[in-house]
């Protein structure tokens, strides 16, 4: 993100989780993520994230993947709307995590529960703005970058199992 982008992060809260971090923290994140993404963006970007729980997360993977389960995040990403003024602001699209399956794996895999909603907000960031993981270069590639992005905030690499 150049140093001139204004971005505008839509924290929405659709479920009840003592575990959510704060609206101020999530736009951080978010904003660290898309600044060391390395993708440039225009002078306006606006994305946003919902936390929802596990039904709402269940209806949307079956809805638009098929998949009639919960998982942990879902991306959605924008594009140009036509008939916009030139100085409107870049829609990146829609971050939605399931705050009930953010808690269980953070369990699960031994870490902060905080660490993970860093992971998966820089993950749903990268998906946003481009960023896919359908093949093992894709992947490596993405997953690299998580682990630079999610350093910068003092946070181990997230694809590296620890002892």
């Amino acid at each position: 993100m150049s140093t001139g982008t204004a971005l505008v992060v839509d924290v929405q809260v659709a479920c009840d989780d003592s575990d959510i971090p704060a609206s101020q923290i999530i736009e951080s994140w978010v904003s660290r993520a898309v600044a060391g993404s390395g993708r440039a963006l225009g002078s306006k970007a606006e994305l946003s994230v919902r936390l929802v729980d596990n039904d709402e997360m269940r209806r949307l993977n079956r809805d638009y993947r098929q998949k009639d389960a919960t998982t942990n995040v879902l991306s959605f990403p924008g594009g140009a709307i036509s008939g916009l003024p030139a100085d409107a602001a870049e829609m990146l699209g829609d971050i939605v995590i399931c705050a009930a399956v953010v808690r269980e794996e953070a369990a699960q895999q031994g870490k902060a529960i905080d660490d993970h909603w860093a992971h998966l907000l820089v993950h749903g960031t990268l998906h946003l703005l481009g960023y896919e993981h359908e093949t093992d270069v894709d992947a490596a590639e993405m997953e690299g970058l998580e682990a630079r992005i999610l350093q910068d905030f003092g946070l181990a690499n997230p694809y590296v199992m620890s002892c």
